[in-house]
């Protein structure tokens, strides 16, 4: 089961599947949600007034979400549009299996964002439509309540306006689509999402805390995830760019990430590439 959390870009936010990133906008947008997790960031090569535009790939050795594996090493690009406080990002993913796959579809996720973030310092607000249903799969434009295989979320993200505690929280809730409960009612399932971004010795680190508050829809991560709250996402990430010349630096991150609630653990490493 492949998800997504996408992206997009808001004076200094980066919003990807509803989760938060940060960097300047016309450098690194440290991904996730955050100044998040350093997921994966985008680089702004194209800026007039305050239109920017950015584009940037992100190869991964795990795809992870939300604290739940999703498929094994990845790659994800990112396409992303702003427009003064106003985003649309176009994210993607998909495992190096692609179509040699045998057992299932293989892995690949289109998420889609508009974002608007309020003043220079207020919160963001975000709408992203989630499609993970994989390689051959043909159903993207179906949008029928009980047969469309998109997750349709809203998400609200707010940074603490303190420059020595620049704590974040997201909260994201699917409103719309394939998020159902035993009985194919809407699930209106959630997740909430802590980070806090902090550098020592030159390596940028992020730690994160994300809940499931309660019992989420039977087919949105996959099983009976929680009967109730739930911690599905303790992780640490760390940015660091290697210098290959006076030029150009390789940006390159590693996360440890702890599931509580499904009793898993992951270590990725990925690489970010952009223009």
């Amino acid at each position: 089961m492949l998800r997504l959390i996408k992206h997009q870009i808001t004076n200094n936010k980066f919003l990807i599947n509803g989760d938060i990133r940060y960097g300047a906008v016309d450098e690194l947008l440290l991904n996730h949600r955050d100044k998040n997790q350093y997921l994966g960031s985008a680089y702004k090569i194209l800026e007039d007034g305050k239109v920017s535009f950015s584009v940037q790939g992100d190869l991964v050795s795990s795809y992870i979400w939300r604290g739940f594996y999703q498929t094994g090493a990845s790659f994800q690009p990112t396409l992303s549009l702003g427009v003064g406080n106003f985003s649309l990002t176009a994210w993607g993913s998909t495992d190096f299996q692609g179509a040699n796959s045998t057992s299932m579809p293989a892995a690949k996720e289109i998420d889609l964002t508009a974002a608007y973030t309020f003043g220079s310092a207020g919160p963001t607000l975000s709408v992203a439509s989630l499609w993970w249903a994989g390689q051959g799969s043909c159903r993207y434009f179906n949008f029928k309540s009980h047969e469309t295989d998109h997750h349709f979320e809203a998400g609200l993200a707010y940074t603490l306006p303190i420059e020595k505690l620049p704590l974040s929280i997201t909260w994201n809730f699917m409103f719309a689509g394939q998020d159902k409960d035993e009985n194919g009612n809407q699930n209106y399932s959630s997740y909430v999402e802590l980070n806090f971004p902090f550098t020592v010795k030159g390596v940028d680190l992020n730690a994160t805390c994300g809940v499931l508050p309660y019992d989420a829809g039977i087919t949105t991560y996959g099983g009976d995830v929680n009967s109730g709250f739930a911690v599905t996402n303790v992780a640490l990430k760390a940015t660091k760019d290697i210098k290959i010349t006076d030029s150009f630096s390789l940006p390159i991150f590693t996360q440890a990430i702890w599931n509580p609630r499904m009793e898993d653990a992951h270590l990725v490493l990925g690489i970010s590439l952009r223009p």
